[in-house]
């Protein structure tokens, strides 16, 4: 249930006492540690109390440059470049960030507060008052691309069916996710079955977020000795960042570009598609070596099947009957050059075909939050085209693999 409404002074003062604090002074510098609740009216009061005090000098917040963007300026999906997007393939980190927004936004509708609400308060209360605003959490893309290489690859399936679902579901949030919201951390919130059962991912939403804030603060301090620094971040945080900017001894800019890093992929399943892709076309030499008619069988079979497959995929996420027919002759040719996806090829014909209006982007936020809404809504209607077509031309580059070489034995 929603926080009570906070009606007075005094009970704004009870509220601060009730949240949680701690205090830390490094290299000179006194940080006041505010933990909040990312679903707490309580926490906004507090926030907006402490702010205004005109006892700090800076104002730090648990968010990223890209998050604080999305909270304080949510008509920047208006301005979103699909066609770039796709180019630059960042699809599926957009079709994050939207299960993220729409994940929030149930929150939303359950609890009656928007999650971040106090950080928002704080960012509002130092422009308000002037104060430097500190972005101190990491690129929220690093944190999601590192949680995924975090988890074996055979997880990693489930973590993603499991966002996509939790997306779209219209159950209440369950006990544990309050908890975790309770706690303050809206990502492992998110996560928080795979959370519990990898201490890897852990490891990369929490603690290497906590190390990174900690090191984040001591950078953006380093000149600031004798001042006063409020520092808003989710309760689950609070222990972290005050073991780590209390001890930690490396240097801020070392420990930053550390976490920042993201671990290349391991490199044999690279090689996988080209390896594929090296035994279709020996499967294609072998058959034209036997006979012309039973190489052009083998060729009608690739295309039938990886070509249908991918139109299938593109014609499930509704795509223009263009982009239907894109995706058929775009996959036989694509899955025998990995370097480019034919989701790649449907995704810019069908932004092409159908560029979404202004109206359907400020709709995005809310369209993502039901399965209806995400075939109906041109924009994200595009992404399930690249999505769709990209899964159908990869079923289609097995199966229609191994009957090449089924009709070779």
């Amino acid at each position: 249930m929603p926080d009570p409404e906070i009606t007075s002074t005094t009970d704004a003062e009870t509220t601060v006492e009730a949240q949680p604090v701690r205090e830390v002074t490094r290299d000179g510098v006194h940080y006041v540690l505010l933990g909040t609740a990312h679903v707490s009216r309580a926490s906004v009061e507090a926030v907006k109390v402490m702010a205004n005090s005109g006892d700090f000098d800076a104002i730090a917040v648990e968010l990223c440059p890209a998050r604080f963007q999305s909270l304080t300026k949510p008509q920047q999906w208006r301005e979103m470049d699909l066609y770039r997007i796709i180019r630059e393939k960042k699809a599926g980190l957009v079709m994050a960030n939207l299960a993220l927004g729409a994940y929030q936004r149930r929150i939303a509708e359950q609890f009656g507060i928007e999650p971040g609400a106090e950080l928002k308060a704080a960012a509002d209360a130092a422009e308000a008052q002037d104060l430097p605003i500190q972005l101190i959490d990491r690129d929220l893309a690093t944190t999601l691309k590192r949680s995924y290489r975090a988890v074996p690859w055979y997880k990693r399936m489930i973590m993603t069916t499991g966002l996509v679902m939790g997306t779209v579901s219209s159950e209440e949030i369950d006990e544990d996710q309050i908890e975790k919201l309770k706690e303050g951390d809206i990502l492992e919130a998110t996560f928080t079955e795979f959370a519990a059962q990898s201490p890897e991912l852990y490891a990369a939403l929490i603690t290497e977020r906590d190390r990174f804030m900690a090191a984040r603060l001591r950078q953006d301090n380093h000149d600031n000795a004798g001042k006063r620094i409020l520092v808003v971040i989710g309760a689950g945080h609070l222990e972290g960042l005050e073991k780590h900017l209390s001890s930690d001894q490396l240097s801020p800019d070392t420990e930053l570009a550390k976490l920042s890093r993201v671990p290349a992929p391991k490199r044999w399943p690279k090689l996988i598609p080209w390896l594929i892709a090296a035994l279709v076309l020996t499967g294609f030499w072998i058959g034209f070596s036997r006979s012309p008619e039973l190489g052009w069988q083998l060729i009608t079979l690739w295309v039938a099947i990886n070509g249908g497959l991918a139109a299938l995929g593109a014609l499930i996420a509704r795509g223009h009957p263009l982009t239907i027919l894109s995706a058929m002759l775009a996959a036989p040719l694509t899955s025998l050059n990995p370097a480019i996806a034919a989701g790649m090829v449907t995704g810019v014909v069908e932004s092409w075909l159908r560029k979404p209006k202004v109206s359907d982007l400020e709709r995005l936020r809310e369209d993502a939050t039901t399965v209806k809404g995400w075939f109906k809504n041109p924009a994200t209607r595009i992404l399930l085209v690249f999505f769709f077509s990209n899964l159908g031309s990869g079923i289609g580059t097995w199966v229609a693999g191994f009957q090449i070489f089924d009709a070779l034995s």
